[in-house]
């Protein structure tokens, strides 16, 4: 239980690690940007196949490959509804939060919200591993969230200061999307660890989450400017993972 909760805090604090790089470098540019969320995106890619996805095969006995379909559409089904209560979170920072310096409250209580219901699905994901009984891939899975939400926590901050908000409100309203992964992470290992029954789906369901954002949301932003690198930074990040795991292994 120690662990999970240190890994809790760990994938929620990279919020907040994030953003406090994000009010040193208020102008970050969006080369640099791309690359860092682009290796991100191959972490996570590699950790939902390697940590989340053969296990639930692996968990589901005769029907894994049924269970395992199921709930990678499941939670790639989750996420798009999400998607269409809440706007996305790099349209909010390219367009609404940017092109009002004076931004009023809902406004910015939108803007969190949807940083923080994207955030929840991943923090599950984090805890599920543990689930599994297997502590290295369930680190692996933890820290390729983590470096996802690094670049995320920086992206946030300079917006919102455009928009108005203090520096202190800036960073509060950092800290809670970090919470709720917190949150997210201790519901999923819970979850999980009351019904051992639903650990095929619920890895798979985590996959899929993970699977959807990235290729909804990450590789799409990336790939805006054109700038080839970020493939290779991709690779780099989905290898890194791929040599942790038979290494951990």
């Amino acid at each position: 239980m120690k662990m999970v909760l240190l890994t809790a805090l760990g994938v929620g604090g990279a919020t907040i690690f994030g953003s406090l790089i994000g009010f040193l470098f208020k102008k970050i540019s969006h080369r640099f940007s791309d690359v860092v969320l682009s290796f991100a995106a191959g972490v996570m890619m590699s950790a939902a196949v390697l940590g989340l996805v053969l296990p639930s095969l692996e968990y589901g006995g005769k029907y894994g490959l049924i269970i395992t379909i199921a709930g990678i559409f499941a939670g790639a089904l989750c996420l798009n509804l999400i998607d269409k209560l809440v706007p996305h979170l790099h349209r909010m920072i390219g367009s609404d939060i940017e092109s009002h310096h004076n931004a009023n409250l809902s406004k910015v209580l939108l803007f969190v919200t949807a940083i923080a219901i994207h955030n929840l699905p991943e923090g599950i994901a984090a805890g599920v591993g543990f689930g599994s009984g297997n502590t290295s891939q369930a680190l692996m899975i933890a820290g390729g969230i983590a470096l996802q939400n690094i670049p995320e926590g920086m992206v946030i901050i300079g917006p919102m200061l455009a928009a108005g908000v203090t520096p202190k409100k800036t960073f509060i309203c950092a800290m809670i999307t970090g919470l709720v992964e917190v949150a997210g992470t201790l519901l999923g290992f819970f979850a999980v660890s009351l019904a051992s029954a639903i650990l095929p789906f619920a890895l798979a369901f985590a996959g899929g989450t993970m699977l959807y954002v990235v290729s909804d949301e990450m590789i799409p932003e990336t790939h805006h400017s054109g700038n080839s690198g970020v493939t290779y930074a991709l690779l780099v990040g989905f290898c890194l993972m791929l040599v942790t795991d038979v290494l951990l292994g």
